[in-house]
């Protein structure tokens, strides 16, 4: 059993390629959640939601057979998603925010291999993660990007280091900003030097750190090396949910290799490349179809991430 905490989340997505109608499911840990199932892993999904979606909700994790532990909300979540060119940048407006997940009952997790904290906008507290650690000791993983957000008067959102993240951060063996987040965490522009984030947040106490940096791939870092990770080449579609389940495949790999960071990087890296040629959550992605791509990558020799420092 893997548990993946963060509520979901039902956006409006428009890109350069596609806008569809109405809104669709989404969110970190949402998005982890469903990969997972799709590659055949027991998976749990604790978040909030409202009356408005709870029923689509139910049916569309029950459809592959992801349990899921509702906490009560006056509304669901969402967002407004406008990308404005093809490497993922875009504008990000708040259409509904959902409950804070409290009370968060140690039973919906202990009994996992793993746990994947994967907010949206504040709704797992720092001392959730203080709680989940004390009565957890299987792999702890965070994508980050929920715990340091935030969102103004008009609904735009804004990112902002928080008091108490590094401490927070300390607790999880495995820390995944993207270049967005880690220049938030650490004041480094990662497209300059994302092995000196790493570094920074390596400091703080995690295990291992990943940065990933859309187009040019990811690096991963154990304290010893640095292992850079090539993206799968793809026709990109819908960039949203690229690095939540960049999160799945690397820990659905990490778990089944005993650590290969290389091979979960790379299955991650393939895992990503399937979600983004695609729009939405129903699509077809199998094991069998990562393995694939992610043999292409285990080929590629002296791989860099094409960064300033590397230039």
């Amino acid at each position: 059993m893997i548990t993946a905490i963060g509520n979901p989340v039902y956006d409006y997505i428009k890109t350069k390629k596609l806008e569809p109608e109405g809104r669709v499911l989404s969110g970190c840990s949402t998005n982890a959640a469903l990969a997972l199932a799709k590659m055949g892993v027991k998976v749990r999904l604790v978040g909030a939601i409202g009356d408005d979606y709870k029923e689509h909700f139910k049916n569309a994790l029950s459809v592959l057979g992801i349990e899921y532990r509702i906490v009560p909300s006056d509304e669901t979540g969402g967002f407004s998603l406008i990308y404005y060119d093809d490497f993922g940048n875009r504008t990000l407006d708040l259409l509904g925010r959902a409950a804070d997940i409290e009370p968060l009952d140690p039973k919906w997790y202990r009994d996992s291999e793993a746990v994947l904290i994967g907010p949206i906008l504040g709704e797992v507290s720092l001392e959730n993660v203080r709680q989940i650690r004390e009565s957890f000791d299987g792999l702890f993983f965070c994508d980050p990007q929920g715990l340091i957000r935030g969102a103004d008067e008009n609904g735009r959102i804004f990112h902002e280091k928080v008091d108490g993240i590094q401490e927070a951060l300390s607790a999880f063996d495995i820390v995944k900003p993207n270049e967005l987040e880690g220049q938030i965490l650490t004041g480094i522009d990662c497209r300059q030097d994302p092995y000196e984030a790493a570094r920074i947040i390596k400091s703080w106490g995690p295990k291992i750190v990943i940065v990933t940096l859309a187009e040019l791939g990811s690096i991963i870092y154990d304290g010893h090396e640095f292992i850079d990770i090539p993206p799968y080449g793809i026709d990109l579609i819908d960039s949203t949910g690229a690095g939540d389940t960049y999160m799945a495949g690397f820990t659905f790999e990490y778990l089944k290799t005993g650590g290969d960071l290389r091979r979960a990087g790379c299955y991650a890296s393939c895992t990503s490349s399937v979600m983004i040629e695609n729009s939405g959550p129903d699509f077809s992605m199998t094991e069998d179809m990562i393995r694939g791509r992610q043999a292409e990558l285990l080929k590629i020799g002296g791989f860099k991430v094409d960064v300033d420092v590397n230039r």
